[in-house]
């Protein structure tokens, strides 16, 4: 006898990550995590045979796992752990024992890189300008400087917060390499700039890595790619300064680079494609110009965050490369050849949110989620496109839970667009019942609802409540023309398609109940909460969660504010504030009569919390019904990575508000 989806199922559910295939390509390492009984999480290394049906787990105790990679002659494993306070380098013997400790470093070391010939390893650490990385791993450091909390804050950059990792210091992510043989660490770079590290050359005597290195760079939003000598520290830069580009990889005869980014074509709306220069030559070429998808995974779900994306991967012969794209509500893994040609290996409604290449034997692990599986590890045969599910991480919890399955729909635009969505029937469906029905939308607004597992879906379903949740105009999925058709226009087209799509679904499934509607997003589904009930007395209850109500205060408070007005509504403080002030919910606060919930972290410093302080004492000045939860300690990411105790808090607030108002 199966149960209906709790809250606290979180702590049931493992969240895989990472799948990596060792050297031989006949085992392979993941990561898997839980929140344990005392709500904290805690993530494991595991080694499984791609012949066997079960793991062993390589690392145990409170701790978090993560970043496994194997050296490329198969004696090691080394991984990111948090054991030690902050997060360091371990390794482990592949022929078993206890994890040594690599690195010490005061602010830790992250995303570890094997060289080709497995003597060193990449990695990145923060750094102060000018600060030598092997005069910072003293834990004495603490206790001399004591708590900076208490300290005045001196801000002098344009750029001094981020949402990630609250008020920014004088560090820098620099890259660094550390020596086996010598057990000893080495800085590669530095300066005041942050590096994101990509792949070594095969000869092992260069890196390959991304920066913003422009004088005043909180002014201009670019990432280029530069090529490091490993020895002499010489940089050279190939791209030209004016687009966003990443994740950059060496083909197998280290004659060719590949990597993801774009020009700014369409600001942040921009479709990222596939680029390959030539290094003797400095030609470069956009291999996926004619292909009208976003790279990479744009798929949006509450079970991870931060999920490190593997970049291109090259083939053996090195004539094409692997890789997933987004399209129509799935992210799928595709071979795409230097000539243009697109090879879809991996095809169905699922989301791809992982993968791990091994050339060499033709194969590929994906870390595979769908709207009733959380994820587990597919191989896929290169060739043959053949593949076998190799895990079953989740086996316990899904034969203990009745999961609503969404049905797939697409709904007209008032223009002739399509909106493609998904409608979910509520735990113990009976036919000619009417249920009240939640409107999901999500954030972004460049991102994507998927075939992905939704843990808040699947628990308001079970709450009784069928789910309409959609991927209106400004999401991605469905070609460049419409990501960038919300831009200049938020709540005009991209309000009207979410109303169409409501209207459309009364008439396709009757037993939706019109007199009990209720709706609710976070982040740009928040302000489009915000926006529908000022527009509309239609829906009966509301949510809005880290929502924007102002644009005129988000430019000068969020960490993003500065420029995302500019490229998202067409506008800033000096060029028109009025335009600001046309497209903000808050400037309709009068006309809004649904009872509103609104949620938000007090470290949101995407969507600072005055922009909930705003709307609530507008609304309760006007004597509104209205309820504001303040979640201490909480930024951005709450609903998808925010403390356990805190996530059960904001889905029970949720679950406490719709009940009192559609039942």
């Amino acid at each position: 006898m199966t149960r209906p989806v709790e809250i606290e199922d979180l702590k049931k559910i493992n969240v895989l990550n990472e799948p990596q295939f060792s050297p031989d390509g006949r085992q392979f390492a993941y990561i898997n995590q839980i929140v344990s009984e005392e709500d904290e999480y805690v993530s494991h290394l595991h080694l499984q045979s791609i012949d066997s049906e079960e793991s062993v787990q390589w690392t145990f105790g409170k701790e978090r796992a993560s970043y496994p990679r194997f050296s490329p002659d198969g004696r090691w494993v080394v991984f990111v752990s948090n054991r030690k306070d902050k997060p360091q380098l371990f390794l482990l013997s592949t022929s078993g024992g206890e994890a040594r400790q690599l690195t010490s470093f005061k602010n830790g070391a992250m995303q570890p890189a094997w060289s080709p010939d497995s003597s060193h390893i990449l990695f990145t650490t923060s750094l102060e300008e000018g600060e030598d990385l092997n005069e910072n791993s003293d834990d004495e450091d603490k206790k001399k400087n004591g708590s900076k909390d208490s300290e005045p804050l001196v801000v002098t950059r344009l750029k001094y917060k981020s949402d990630a990792t609250g008020f920014l210091d004088d560090t820098y992510k620099q890259i660094g390499r550390y020596s086996l043989e010598k057990d000893e660490s080495e800085l590669l770079t530095e300066g005041p700039h942050h590096h994101e590290p990509g792949g070594w050359s095969p000869d092992g005597k260069q890196i390959a890595f991304s920066a913003n290195k422009k004088e005043e760079s909180d002014y201009h939003i670019i990432s280029d790619v530069f090529l490091l000598d490993v020895e002499s520290k010489k940089e050279t830069c190939l791209t030209d300064g004016e687009g966003v580009f990443s994740l950059p990889s060496f083909s197998p005869d280290g004659k060719k680079l590949a990597y993801f980014g774009h020009r700014k074509e369409y600001s942040g709306a921009t479709h990222s494609k596939l680029w390959v220069t030539e290094l003797d030559s400095g030609d470069t070429e956009c291999v996926t110009e004619d292909w009208d998808v976003n790279l990479g995974d744009s798929a949006i779900g509450d079970l991870r965050s931060g999920h490190p994306s593997p970049g291109p991967v090259w083939n053996e012969e090195g004539t094409a490369v692997y890789l997933t794209a987004s399209v129509y509500g799935n992210t799928n893994f595709y071979r795409v050849n230097l000539d243009g040609k697109v090879d879809e290996l991996f095809t169905g409604r699922h989301h791809v949110y992982g993968y791990s290449v091994s050339p060499r034997h033709g194969k590929a692990l994906l870390a595979v989620s769908t709207p009733v599986n959380p994820g587990d590890v597919v191989l896929l045969d290169l060739e043959s496109n053949e593949h076998r599910t190799l895990t079953d991480v989740n086996r316990n919890y899904l034969n203990e839970v009745t999961l609503s399955e969404p049905e797939e729909v697409t709904f007209k635009a008032d223009d002739g667009w399509d909106i493609h969505g998904w409608i979910m029937k509520p735990h113990g469906f009976e036919e000619g019942k009417k249920y009240p029905t939640i409107l999901e939308i999500h954030g972004g607004p460049h991102a994507m609802y998927a075939n992905s597992f939704f843990h808040e879906m699947q628990f308001l379903a079970a709450s009784g409540y069928a789910v309409l949740y959609t991927n209106p105009r400004g999401g991605h999925g469905y070609g460049q023309e419409f990501v960038d058709a919300c831009r200049g226009d938020y709540g005009g087209s991209d309000y009207t398609d979410l109303m169409s799509a409501t209207d459309q679904a009364l008439e396709k499934f009757d037993f939706i109940d019109k007199d009990r509607l209720g709706v609710t997003g976070g982040s740009y589904g928040g302000f489009m909460t915000n926006w529908i009930v000022a527009h509309t007395d239609r829906f009966k209850a509301a949510a809005t969660l880290r929502s924007i109500s102002n644009w005129i205060s988000f430019y000068g408070v969020s960490d993003i504010g500065y420029f995302f007005t500019d490229w998202e509504i067409g506008a800033d403080l000096m060029s028109d504030p009025d335009k600001m002030w046309e497209h903000s919910p808050l400037k309709y606060v009068k006309n809004i009569n649904t009872p509103l919930l609104i949620l938000h972290g007090e470290r949101d410093f995407r969507c600072p919390v005055e922009q909930a302080e705003q709307l609530f004492v507008a609304l309760k000045h006007q004597k509104k019904e209205t309820r504001f939860v303040r979640f201490p300690g909480a930024n951005h990411e709450l609903s998808r990575s925010g403390l356990p105790k805190l996530r059960y808090a904001r889905l029970k607030e949720l679950e406490n508000w719709f009940e009192q108002y559609l039942k």
